[in-house]
């Protein structure tokens, strides 16, 4: 448990640190993202986003789980 947790702070640290970077790839305003914006409301849902990011990590964790 401890070796997960550490992990999971690593992968959250450098994610925040490359956030800049990362925004500039065009993630989170993909064809399939839901975004509602009202008058003082804004609801973002980045749902193909998330579906892209689950598989790759899916396809990461089969190769090295191996």
């Amino acid at each position: 448990m401890q070796k997960f947790l550490i992990t999971a702070g690593i992968i959250l640290l450098v994610t925040g640190l490359l956030w800049p970077v990362i925004s500039k790839l065009g993630l989170g305003r993909l064809p399939g993202d839901i975004v509602i914006k009202r008058e003082g409301f804004a609801f973002y849902f980045p749902l193909t986003t998330m579906i892209i990011i689950s598989i790759v990590l899916t396809l990461i964790f089969r190769f090295f789980g191996k």
